[in-house]
């Protein structure tokens, strides 16, 4: 015999007529129910305690309802109920282990299969939920509730496919970043061959000038160049993304790991823009796939009927704009934030560049912002340099980075030399411009700054006295300065006027005739004779020579 189920508003019905005194003759041709249902509807009824007096409500009928209802046949043991009886044991052992994570059913499944047990999985599961206490996990999921018009964008990378790349003549993978928000479901895509930091702000920055705004909150994945630590309650975002947050006034929201429903409105977009945009398309490059994909955005997606809203994604964005922040700040440059170590020459490198940096934080570890135009080092959170990028192999240096005593040298300038000599005296600086006015003066460099080092040692007015008196003698030698200095002799007076010339005997003079040839006695030309009086014979200079020392000349050069 069929049962029927019988609804709480059919047993209300009855009642309610019976206590308004109908008879049940009545109340079968009003309801359509026998005698005999009218009967039972009110003999349940009066033993869950009504009398017939009091007006019916529905937590009675839903009790009468209840006890209506027919009991169950005790269950009868099917054939895959009968097959895995023998084996609960096992199967309890493999789902409940008294140690360790137990198996998969779809596991247990495939083991008794291999123990020669067959039956479906579904009989499976319902034997394990029956007698084992199984409880399958059930997804359970909920509406969110509406976001305001400009409140909220989501944004995810998805890979698209291969398109040819005629600067290499082969093809390259492409990826799409798209930019969905959530009130209108009005999505951009930027076409772009990585997912680094530059090229995400590169995409936002084109999503924002599309629409025309920026949203107050942005949902992103957890791609590593955005999220430097994933934590479902406290992320920690990249330096860069957070800094490009502040410029454009928008707070990050990141996505739970491994959560597709934590921003739903744009996971499935990557499919639907796969399908529906790329493939079955013959592309030319990159550039040729973004022109198509913002005109796809414009002209289909943003014209479909939306299988959520039921309205035109560019439709419902006319109210959304106005709600939009305006775009106020010039486009942002997405720099790269790195450590690096101030080297012994007062230098850091980045990019095969190189940039000075103050003396004070030698050999310490900086935190390095660079852009596209700009350098910008930092230490302990305080800017203490900024450059001009150069490009590799580059260099900016500032010589005030140097020691005050390297920096002339380092500068390699001569007239910043000599205005320091002259800070120590104006013999010095006199000293110093003759020095330094040879055709190549940085070869004298050295010699220069050796001079300026005296001045520490000996004190200015040694030093400035001892150029005087090499000035005097025209002594430019920063050695014989320093010898002035050492001897003592820099305070002694100098002769005014000027000295006079002092001629010694020519000592070593060789007498005329040893330049004379010899000549033949009839020859008539040739050198005339010179008369060897006693005017013109030179004399001897000098000491006579040792008899007793050896003789020099050969025999036969003495018999000459």
């Amino acid at each position: 015999m069929a049962y029927r189920e019988v609804d709480m508003w059919e047993i209300l019905e009855v009642l309610r007529r019976f206590h308004r005194r109908e008879s049940k003759a009545a109340i079968k041709r009003a309801t359509g129910r026998t005698r005999k249902t009218v009967r039972r509807y009110v003999e349940k009824a009066r033993e869950v305690g009504w009398d017939g007096e009091v007006e019916p409500d529905e937590a009675l009928a839903v009790e009468v309802a209840r006890r209506l209802k027919p009991v169950a046949d005790e269950p009868r043991e099917g054939t895959s109920e009968a097959a895995l009886t023998p084996h609960r044991e096992q199967i309890r052992t493999w789902l409940f282990p008294e140690e360790g994570r137990g198996l998969r059913l779809a596991k247990v499944h495939d083991l008794l299969g291999r123990q020669g047990v067959e039956v479906p999985y579904s009989s499976l599961h319902r034997f394990a939920v029956g007698h084992l206490g199984f409880q399958a996990r059930r997804r359970t999921t909920v509406r969110m509730a509406e976001v305001e018009p400009g409140e909220l964008a989501e944004v995810d990378f998805g890979r698209l496919g291969l398109v040819p790349a005629p600067e290499t003549g082969k093809r390259r993978v492409v990826h799409a970043l798209i930019v969905t928000l959530v009130y209108s479901r009005h999505q951009y895509v930027h076409v772009t061959v990585s997912q680094k930091i530059p090229d995400l702000v590169d995409g936002l920055e084109d999503a924002w000038e599309f629409f025309g705004g920026v949203p107050s909150r942005v949902v992103i994945d957890n791609m590593k160049d955005a999220v430097t630590k994933a934590d479902r309650y406290d992320p920690v975002f990249a330096r860069t993304f957070e800094e490009y947050s502040r410029h454009r006034g928008f707070v990050i929201d990141a996505a739970v790991v491994r959560h597709a429903t934590g921003k739903p409105h744009v996971e499935r977009n990557v499919q639907y823009l796969r399908e529906n945009f790329f493939r079955g398309e013959t592309w030319i490059d990159a550039a040729h796939v973004q022109r198509e994909a913002i005109r796809w955005c414009t002209e289909k997606a943003g014209m479909r009927i939306h299988g959520t809203l039921r309205e035109r994604p560019l439709v419902r964005f006319e109210t959304e704009k106005p709600a939009l922040q305006t775009l106020d700040r010039a486009r942002f440059d997405p720099p790269t934030w790195v450590k690096c170590k101030v080297h012994p020459d007062h230098h850091i490198q980045f990019d095969k560049a190189i940039y000075s940096i103050p003396n004070k934080h030698l050999r310490k570890r900086l935190w390095v912002r660079v852009d596209r135009k700009l350098v910008r080092a930092y230490f302990e959170g305080e800017l203490i340099k900024t450059h001009a990028r150069k490009p590799p192999g580059g260099r900016s240096t500032d010589y005030d980075d140097y020691p005050e005593e390297l920096s002339a040298y380092a500068m390699r300038d001569p007239n910043r030399m000599i205005g320091e000599g002259r800070r120590l005296g104006p013999h010095v600086g006199r000293f110093l411009e003759r020095l330094l006015v040879a055709p190549f003066p940085w070869a004298y460099l050295r010699q220069a700054q050796k001079l300026l080092r005296l001045g520490n040692k000996y004190g200015r007015g040694r030093i400035d006295a001892a150029c005087k008196r090499a000035l005097h003698f025209d002594l430019i030698h920063v050695g014989r300065v320093e010898a002035i200095v050492k001897k003592g002799i820099d305070t002694e007076p100098t002769a005014r006027g000027g000295g006079q010339l002092v001629l010694f005997p020519t000592r070593f003079l060789r007498p005329a005739g040893s330049f004379d040839h010899p000549r033949k006695e009839n020859s008539t030309h040739g050198d005339q004779p010179v008369p060897q009086d006693g005017a013109q014979a030179p004399q001897a200079i000098g000491n006579a020579p040792d008899a007793s020392r050896p003789r020099r000349l050969r025999e036969e050069d003495e018999a000459r």
